[in-house]
């Protein structure tokens, strides 16, 4: 985990691929971008993160240090606000140039944390989303998320009704046996500073 900004009320953060966002259930899954944060941080509040990335996705993620600033992230991240820009590599070739997928879908009860798609139950999802290029059988992708589902990027992608390509280490929508190989990553990240009212935007390339 690297820090790329920090002061009295917010810390941005790159994170890698295989931790954790916020600590899971059992000292075993303690160690997260969270739990780091209230280790360098002490007088930061207990449950500082205003969203999440899954634990393969690296990329940026703000934090509120204060209740009153992580109140007012959380309000820009349920207004869809926030400006968020991923970049990926489809395990394949991709034909299109661009477009717009929307999907609903929801979790499977039963086989936690994996998200079906169900044109019922299902909530929608949307993503837009642009080819960067090709590269050794791979698809170079920048997506662009309207929603913020869970896993929304990952079953977008692989869903035959999305682009029907999952992202390279992919373990549970892909052909990846083992975490931590995901090659999805959140590039940019842009939203309104909760205090001095400042427009903040922050980016970082991906480690792939």
């Amino acid at each position: 985990m690297k820090i790329i900004h920090q002061d009295s009320d917010i810390v941005v953060v790159e994170k890698e691929s295989g931790l954790l966002s916020v600590p899971g259930r059992g000292p075993e899954k303690i160690d997260s971008v969270v739990h780091r944060i209230r280790q360098l941080i002490p007088e930061c509040i207990s449950h500082p993160a205003a969203h999440r990335l899954d634990m393969d996705t690296s990329g940026l993620m703000v934090l509120g240090l204060t209740a009153e600033a992580h109140r007012h992230l959380s309000v820009q991240f349920q207004d869809r606000t926030v400006e968020k820009n991923y970049l990926a590599l489809l395990d394949g070739i991709l034909a299109e140039d661009e477009g717009t997928i929307t999907l609903p879908f929801r979790l499977d009860i039963g086989n936690r944390p994996y998200q079906i798609y169900d044109e019922v139950h299902g909530k929608i999802g949307t993503t837009e989303w642009k080819k960067v290029g090709i590269e050794d059988n791979h698809t170079r992708i920048a997506f662009h998320p309207i929603t913020g589902r869970t896993h929304q990027l990952r079953v977008h992608s692989a869903h035959p009704k999305g682009l029907g390509i999952p992202i390279v280490g992919d373990n549970l929508y892909g052909n990846s046996t083992s975490s931590g190989q995901l090659k999805l990553h959140a590039a940019d990240l842009a939203f309104t500073h909760p205090t001095t009212g400042e427009a903040l935007s922050f980016a970082t390339p991906p480690p792939f």
